[in-house]
């Protein structure tokens, strides 16, 4: 079961205790290793979900992935997890553990998607752009999406910035599809 209350739990305390450490620079790391096994990774969630495979098997999977790749804490925090039968949260822990740590360190995450690569200079200005419309340092996200006719998609902070061709082309269709000569009665 992966909830949401779980999750944010779980990374408040891997907080705490990476703040009473002073690691929290290093767990950030380890959580963005941890999220990134668990997005590419499709066979190792399903571990996770079956009920039928015991703890001990999914900490020695944990133990296989990231013993040498993490900090010590955070091994000890995973397998504890893991012992907890919460392991399918792990991907949900690290995700709000990360908005935590961004949170703490005055940094926005921004998404930022686009139907070419741009170039550098671009990136540099939307993370400029979305750091002054914030005032908060940014974390860009830049990724490109084919199915996109062109233009491009800004989340960040819960805003949206929508300036896709496809988007300008229904609000034409819907606009031109009134007639407003023609008469009602």
């Amino acid at each position: 079961m992966n909830d949401f209350r779980i999750n944010i739990n779980y990374a408040k305390a891997l907080f705490i205790l990476a703040d009473d450490l002073s690691m929290q620079e290093r767990v950030a790391d380890d959580m963005r290793l941890v999220k990134q096994v668990c997005d590419e990774n499709h066979i190792l969630n399903t571990i996770f979900a079956n009920p039928t495979i015991k703890e001990s098997k999914k900490v020695a999977v944990v133990e296989s992935l990231f013993k040498d790749k993490v900090s010590e804490p955070t091994m000890m925090f995973l397998t504890f997890v893991v012992r907890k039968n919460r392991s399918i949260n792990l991907k949900g822990i690290s995700e709000s553990y990360l908005g935590r740590y961004r949170d703490s360190r005055g940094i926005v995450k921004t998404d930022f998607v686009t139907a070419v690569d741009i170039e550098p200079e671009a990136r540099q200005m939307v993370s400029d752009i979305v750091g002054r419309y914030t005032g908060k340092s940014v974390e860009l996200n830049a990724t490109v999406d084919n199915r996109m006719l062109g233009g491009f998609t800004m989340m960040f902070d819960n805003n949206m910035y929508d300036a896709r061709i496809r988007t300008k082309i229904q609000k034409l269709r819907k606009e031109y599809s009134k007639n407003i000569y023609e008469s009602k009665l």
